[in-house]
């Protein structure tokens, strides 16, 4: 498949080198190529991975199969907006972004909650394609790469079409994860749900001294 991944960081680039290694063909997208190519350890990934294609988002290619948002919640809309409705027409994006407001320091709070969430913005404002929300709870290493945690642990979706969950749920598959572990929470509007778990993700994170760790739905 051909997957473009929106966001030049940390999560960006753990989950290219993961995509490409499974054969995937991927393209990293980024506001400024330069700006991002100049960061010390960016440059130094992308040294090693050559196989990933960096491009602006303006550039993505309209082929691209998935479309995986690792952008800071507060510009997802605007990454999104930048690469073109037309290109993003009945595509999946797997949204794994949060909207965190770090304006005050650490730890973050939400800029939308209750009432609204940020896959939901999405959906709204990319009306014709089919956000997934998913991924978003928990560290980019364990999302690539589930074993780091021993035993079961469980990933939360959430979108309105049925037939993309079921696509992004074999992509997960295809990364580690047990299709068992994958929990379907329902239409986009569960994202409130998954969203709202960070600020107890970020004080686990806090208390636990690692990021290492996931949750796990044990059921009678």
């Amino acid at each position: 498949m051909n997957i473009s991944i929106l966001g030049s960081g940390v999560v960006g680039r753990t989950i290219s080198t993961k995509m490409t290694a499974i054969g995937h063909n991927v393209f990293l997208a980024s506001r400024d190529i330069q700006e991002t190519k100049s960061r010390e350890k960016f440059a130094e990934w992308f040294a090693n991975n050559n196989a990933v294609q960096l491009l602006e988002y303006k550039d993505i290619p309209a082929d691209t199969d998935i479309f995986i948002n690792c952008t800071q919640g507060e510009g997802s809309v605007a990454a999104l907006q930048a690469i073109g409705k037309d290109k993003l027409e009945n595509k999946i994006i797997l949204d794994i972004a949060n909207p965190l407001d770090f304006s005050k320091g650490m730890p973050p709070s939400l800029f939308i909650s209750n009432t609204d969430s940020l896959g939901e913005q999405i959906q709204r404002e990319f009306s014709k394609s089919k956000v997934v929300k998913g991924l978003n709870t928990m560290n980019c290493h364990i999302m690539m790469n589930p074993s780091i945690v021993p035993g079961d642990h469980n990933i939360f979706l959430s979108a309105d079409d049925s037939k993309a969950k079921r696509e992004v749920t074999a992509l997960l598959v295809s990364v580690g994860w047990k299709e068992t572990n994958i929990i379907d929470l329902g239409d986009i509007s569960t994202a409130r749900g998954t969203e709202m778990i960070l600020p107890i993700w970020l004080r686990l994170w806090g208390a636990l001294g690692t990021a290492d760790f996931n949750f796990h739905i044990a059921k009678k």
